[in-house]
């Protein structure tokens, strides 16, 4: 029996090889972290984000350099304990920043149907002066001209010669809008002239502040960005969502869940996969791309090596067959010497 043609086999292999599949998942390298506000997540084709609890970060946070104004409103509506509650708030704001003249910056804007800028970003390098300067604060009177407000802060406190960095410097200007009234003029126009100028608003209503008018100061995501509450009582308790959000914390150094790549944001991080991989449901482990392995043919190539072995086959038949008559012939001579 003739043994089988290896270029056959190498053939057949070709024609009945099949695709490998493989997946696996990787353990988490930390602990598990507490998802954000649905708000946040209710897009299931975007990344989920995690936000870390400030309360088990507070040793490690430290706030990025930042031209912060807080614009407050101290109209009438504002009563004294009220507007102590204010006061309270921007201390206990400042005391989770890191001031300084190269650290972060402070102004406080307040208005009432008139604007008073009580410090500029220049003025006040250390914690203790800032929150002497608070404590100096006084209410207006009547009136809630937030637009005029906003549009002095522009004019008057987010500038180069009342302190605040050049644009070159890259340091973020922010602008944090506390009142519990409705405007009394237009905000939405030179919120966004703020805003398309590069400062990123925050608005905080409390008790019969006006829901549409917090949103039209505001920047985007409105989420991330309004927040609302029912008594200056609890103002307060917002120190530590800005200390959060302000915080240059690196979420992602600190410990996460992610199987191959954490990515930060903010305060929190998403995972992602090496190439070849992909993201599974969990949104934190991944698995191995399934890879079908495509077998192209080439029947030209399996042709000519059969006919190059049937070509051969005959070749050597055909001399086989002449050696068997030359042998044959041989031998024949052989008897016929010999019976000479």
């Amino acid at each position: 029996m003739k043994p089988f043609p290896r270029s056959l086999l190498y053939c057949a292999l070709l024609l009945f090889s099949d695709y490998a599949h493989a997946t696996y998942h990787l353990r988490a390298g930390g602990p598990l972290i507490t998802a954000q506000s649905y708000a946040q997540t209710r897009h299931n084709a975007q990344p989920v984000l995690r936000t870390l609890n400030p309360t088990k970060t507070d040793s490690e946070c430290r706030s990025r350099p930042l031209d912060l104004v807080f614009i407050i409103d101290s109209s009438r509506s504002v009563r004294p304990a009220e507007f102590e509650k204010v006061r309270i708030f921007l201390a206990n704001m400042v005391d989770t920043l890191d001031v300084g003249s190269d650290a972060t910056r402070v102004a406080v804007v307040n208005y009432a149907s008139t604007v008073k800028i009580q410090f500029l970003l220049k003025d006040h390098f250390n914690k203790p002066d800032l929150k002497k300067a608070i404590a100096r604060i006084e209410p207006l009177a009547t009136g809630t001209m937030t637009g005029l407000a906003i549009r002095t802060a522009m004019k008057e406190a987010f500038t180069e010669p009342s302190g605040a960095r050049p644009r070159f410097r890259n340091i973020s200007k922010v602008a944090i809008i506390v009142t519990d009234g409705r405007p009394q003029d237009q905000v939405e126009e030179v919120s966004a002239e703020a805003r398309a100028a590069g400062v990123e608003i925050y608005a905080v209503g409390v008790d019969r502040a006006d829901m549409r008018s917090l949103q039209l100061m505001a920047s985007l995501p409105l989420e991330d960005h309004v927040f609302y509450v029912e008594t200056y009582g609890v103002i307060e308790k917002l120190t530590s969502k800005f200390r959060e959000t302000l915080c240059g914390l690196d979420p992602c150094s600190m410990g996460h869940d992610c199987g191959h790549i954490c990515i930060n944001s903010n305060a929190s991080y998403y995972c992602k996969c090496r190439d070849s991989y992909v993201l599974n449901a969990d949104k934190k482990t991944c698995s191995l791309k399934e890879v079908r392995a495509e077998v192209v043919e080439d029947p030209c190539l399996c042709e000519a090596r059969l006919a190059f072995q049937k070509q051969t086959q005959a070749a050597i038949q055909l001399l086989t067959a002449k050696l068997a008559d030359i042998a044959e012939r041989i031998e024949h001579l052989e008897n016929m010497l010999g019976r000479a």
